[in-house]
């Protein structure tokens, strides 16, 4: 049978409750909302949506699907690594990713290797026995919640404004994670090169709250 608590376990670890330090990224935006590419809800959803469905959001599904069936994982990880377009890229998984195996090692009282993000949610989940889709689509929420939070801080938002973006694209999400769950890896893909030219800047931005 089932383990009812397993959905319970994987909202945990997805929850800004769960010490990744996710609150400290911004995978660009931070940047972007600096040089008024984003200045309201709208634009926001817009990059919102495509970072999902054309930036990290899919590369990180595609990994994470593969991880959860059966993949090689230290060579997801190194495949991870040697795919973040910048420094604060691979900074923003990898150390979250770390944070990650580490709360996991001690949950499970076993030793862990840090891996990015993705691939370490991977190998938790595997034991979980839950559809990938449901793992994929958790995973771009919380991902996405996180970007929606620091947009209320920096463009700035309402709460309600960065809900409703949020709600808006649940029907992409679920989508995506659709798509994600049947996919190998060469159908690992990247195009939003602008948020990846925004992770570069951000580098050099005098006065930052996020570290990417």
């Amino acid at each position: 049978m089932p383990d009812p608590t397993a959905p319970l376990s994987l909202m945990q670890w997805l929850s800004p409750a769960f010490p990744t330090g996710a609150f400290a990224y911004s995978h660009g935006l931070e940047q972007a909302v600096a040089a008024c590419e984003i200045g309201d809800a709208a634009a926001f959803a817009i990059w919102l949506g495509d970072v999902l469905e054309h930036g990290a959001g899919w590369s990180d599904a595609v990994l994470l699907a593969c991880g959860l069936r059966g993949g090689d994982l230290d060579e997801l990880d190194a495949l991870g690594r040697a795919m973040a377009g910048s420094a604060e890229r691979l900074r923003e998984t990898a150390e979250q990713g770390a944070a990650f195996t580490l709360a996991q090692a001690g949950l499970r009282g076993v030793k862990l290797p840090p891996r990015v993000l993705p691939v370490a949610v991977a190998e938790a989940a595997r034991d979980l026995d839950l559809p990938a889709e449901q793992v994929i689509s958790l995973f771009q929420h919380s991902f996405a919640s996180n970007l929606v939070s620091a947009a209320v801080r920096l463009v700035p938002l309402g709460q309600i404004a960065g809900q409703t973006v949020l709600s808006d694209l649940h029907g992409k999400i679920a989508e995506i994670a659709a798509r994600a769950a049947q996919a190998e890896l060469t159908d690992l893909s990247f195009s939003a090169f602008r948020a990846e030219v925004s992770a570069m800047k951000h580098e050099t931005l005098d006065v930052r709250l996020f570290k990417t």
